[in-house]
């Protein structure tokens, strides 16, 4: 019987007993706000109409239904006596494809990197740069008019940031190597995320959780409310808020570009100032595409949310892909979702895998390579 199937069992009773009252005082806490919420449901959609934040999705018009597709990526760290087993993947998925047209990809696109490392405290920060490098630059690469991305658009400066701050300091490790090598690149593709230059290519973030209140602040919700839990109560099917300007930080967004790096790409402080005050302009809107979906947080570029051809085209895209009930999100997202999440539980695998390599080929005493390939421990992450 797997964890899944009896969570209490490693458990203490008297610890399970316990935890179980305390759950029941977090229910009455959970309740009081839903009820409040219920009784106040019409005067806080009033509030928000009369505030002509929502319009309706025929008010876009209908275009063509777009081709689509999802990029997502994770990393795994398999720490091991004397070394790391680490990797990261990025998987760029096609969407449901209209009847009209031709699917644009047989089989899901990928990116794959897996390496040793020795032991170092700032490899999961470094390898999770990668692996959101190469989720920008399959989406960059992919031939799709609608690109979603699972995640904020804000999250790359985040990690490129943490990197760029680490990598130069630990030259011995492979991801520091593939990250440095490469953030140009990286760099480059996000930038082309955040402007959305392209008529024919809609790219955006649907992160399944954020802190920020948009819409919060100004209709005066109550703080423990965000946004997409409000609005999805708030909308009707077919309805989304009319996009906004992306809340900001308190402090500009910054990515540390100087030294080895700034030599090696001589245009690299340019680059970063496009995208700083690119990303100012990010817009954020809301839309519920059916009564069994709650509502998608949806992020995108300037060009697109203030043109209502691309964003109907958006609107379009997503309401297609998000078909059945089954799945709380759109269809690509859902199996990009699935496939990076098989990543962590694949690498023991990789590891056996390696392990019987080695000792095939090593003429000394085979337990001592048992030894030194034993997994301790496992880290893990996403970008979304």
């Amino acid at each position: 019987m797997s964890n899944e199937d009896s969570p209490f069992a490693d458990l203490p009773a008297g610890l399970v007993e316990e935890v179980l009252r305390q759950t029941t005082k977090v229910g009455d806490l959970l309740l009081g706000g839903f009820q409040h919420v219920k009784k106040n449901r019409e005067v806080l959609r009033n509030a928000l109409l009369n505030k002509g934040h929502v319009i309706s999705e025929g008010s876009l018009g209908y275009p063509p239904l777009p081709t689509t597709c999802a990029a997502d990526g994770s990393y795994a760290i398999e720490r091991l006596l004397t070394a790391d087993l680490v990797a990261a993947a990025a998987v760029c998925v096609e969407g449901l494809t209209p009847p009209s047209e031709k699917r644009h990809w047989d089989q899901p696109h990928h990116i794959s990197f897996i390496v040793p490392e020795v032991h170092h405290a700032d490899t999961a920060t470094i390898l999770r740069a990668v692996m959101l490098g190469n989720e920008l630059l399959l989406s960059c690469r992919a031939p799709h008019e609608v690109v979603m991305i699972d995640g904020t658009f804000t999250l790359p400066v985040i990690y490129f940031n943490q990197a760029l701050a680490n990598a130069p300091a630990a030259p011995e490790l492979n991801s520091s190597r593939e990250f440095l090598d490469n953030c140009g690149g990286y760099l480059e593709q996000y930038l082309e995320i955040l402007v959305g230059q392209r008529s024919d290519k809609q790219f955006i973030g649907l992160p399944k959780y954020s802190t920020r209140r948009e819409f919060g602040r100004e209709m005066d919700w109550p703080q423990g409310y965000d946004d997409r839990g409000m609005l999805t109560l708030l909308l009707q099917p077919g309805e989304l808020t009319k996009p906004r300007m992306l809340e900001q930080p308190s402090q500009d967004w910054h990515i540390n570009v100087s030294g080895k790096v700034s030599e090696k790409y001589p245009d690299a402080k340019v680059l970063v100032a496009d995208i700083v005050a690119a990303l100012k302009r990010v817009h954020v809107f809301y839309y519920k595409p059916h009564a069994w979906l709650p509502a998608l947080r949806v992020e995108a570029a300037q060009s697109v949310a203030s043109n209502t051809h691309r964003l109907a085209t958006v609107v379009q895209g997503l309401k297609q892909q998000c078909s059945t009930a089954a799945m709380l999100e759109p269809y690509p997202i859902y199996l990009a979702d699935r496939m990076v999440k098989s990543l962590a539980r694949a690498v023991p695998a990789f590891r056996q895998v390696t392990t019987q390599s080695i000792c095939e080929r090593y003429e000394g005493d085979i337990g001592e390579v048992f030894f030194a390939m034993h997994g301790y421990r496992s880290e893990s992450g996403r970008s979304g």
